[in-house]
């Protein structure tokens, strides 16, 4: 009889062998060696503009956090910093952003010192608005771009979209109601407890945030209606996810000598493009993501190889790097204790 955990842990080498399958079909489907060639020849002064908005996109993403919490608890941007990166980093151990977003609390707890009602509150506020600010603008990027994509790929990110506005509208409701998910909350601590290298220290602490009561409710309500801090978040979700990636899009495609007209429609088409990472497919969305934005980016009329190029280089920089990092404090957290620079 199969168990639990070898069929979770067939289930993990299922995704990780799509993964693996989907960026062997980019690498034979398109000229990966003339992307190679594209990359190599890019101009130091590109590769430090590039650095430069990298650095400024990882700004903003602890950005996002710091909005939430700052200016309520004190939490310093080192300590945001940290628990977004330890967050990015469970997204790449298994399947869909909704994992890492799932461990949120826990790590909240660790680096802001927060209670547990109150790191479920702040990280379902997170969910709910990145879900729906995520889903708004991919949908204006569906409308724009969408008559251009081939049929079975528009069906997947017409999904996508649909997942991202459901989930931050599912999850705006129930911050408004937290009594009501204890139940879910248990559920919960039994499927992280599956995690790989952190499952076995999540395991059971979850379950203590069933304690949220009318007092989550009334946090959520307050913080997610006050516009000092919904307002910044939205400024740094912007950053982190439209114009940064926006901008760092463009200036690849011209140092590659490819072009989209007009130049405004990049950052819709990219966001467009990631929107497939919230489908539980691959860990991190490890080569879905990757062969659907060089097929959105062709459709829209780029060359192949260099949508090819752009494409890594964009998810190396602003996805995988962060999540490299997210590394050493993940091996760090001890999710039973707050971290000493959570004040």
């Amino acid at each position: 009889m199969v168990t639990d955990r070898t069929r979770a842990r067939l289930l993990r080498l299922g995704r990780a062998l799509l993964a693996l399958a989907a960026l062997a079909w980019l690498v034979g489907e398109f000229d990966l060696g003339q992307a190679t060639d594209l990359l190599t020849a890019l101009d130091p002064l590109v590769l430090l503009a590039i650095a430069g908005l990298t650095a400024v996109e990882f700004a903003s993403r602890f950005g996002m956090w710091y909005a939430l919490l700052h200016d309520r608890w004190g939490t310093a941007f080192g300590a945001v910093a940290r628990a977004d990166l330890v967050i990015k980093f469970v997204n790449h151990l298994v399947p869909s952003k909704a994992a890492g977003h799932s461990v949120a609390p826990l790590v909240l707890r660790h680096y802001a010192a927060l209670t547990w009602p109150e790191a479920v509150t702040i990280a379902g506020l997170n969910t709910a608005l990145y879900g729906v600010l995520y889903g708004v603008v991919a949908a204006v990027g569906v409308a724009l771009v969408g008559s251009a994509l081939p049929s079975g790929l528009l069906v997947v990110v017409l999904l996508s979209v649909a997942i991202y506005c459901g989930a931050g509208t599912l999850f705006l409701l129930a911050g408004r109601n937290l009594e009501a998910t204890a139940g879910p909350l248990d559920r919960l601590d039994t499927a992280l407890a599956r995690l790989p290298v952190v499952g076995e220290r999540v395991a059971g602490l979850l379950t203590r945030a069933a304690g949220a009561t009318a007092e989550s409710a009334a946090l959520f309500r307050e913080r997610s209606g006050k516009a000092s801090v919904v307002g910044p978040y939205a400024l740094g979700w912007a950053g982190t996810i439209l114009v940064v990636p926006g901008l760092r899009t463009i200036l690849l495609l011209g140092a590659v000598g490819a072009s989209l007209t007009p130049l405004w429609l990049v950052p819709f088409a990219l966001i467009v493009a990631y929107s497939v990472t919230v489908l539980p497919l691959t860990p991190g969305g490890v080569g879905v993501a990757e062969v659907s934005a060089t097929l959105v980016f062709v459709a829209l009329g780029v060359p192949e190889s260099a949508a090819v190029a752009v494409v890594l280089l964009d998810r190396a920089v602003g996805v995988y790097l962060p999540a490299l990092l997210g590394w050493l404090p993940a091996a760090r957290i001890d999710l039973g204790a707050p971290s000493e620079d959570a004040g």
